[in-house]
């Protein structure tokens, strides 16, 4: 079981990983936002505009230097 939480805890930080950097690329949101979510249903995950817009927005607001 130990080894299964390591291996589910590195592909969540790889998944997170993979997002952060596409949210810094130098491109513009939209099509930062097209890659993220053709990414996600390779892997099988399908999410609405309204959802993919939710996540793009918590993961820049995790990643955005507290004031």
């Amino acid at each position: 079981m130990k080894g299964l939480s390591i291996l589910a805890a590195f592909l969540g930080g790889a998944a997170v990983g993979v997002a952060c950097g596409l949210l810094f690329a130098p491109e513009k949101g939209e099509d930062t936002r097209v890659k993220l979510a053709e990414l996600l249903r390779k892997r099988g995950i399908r999410l609405s505009s309204k959802d993919l817009e939710g996540l793009a927005d918590d993961i820049a607001g995790e990643l955005a230097p507290e004031q």
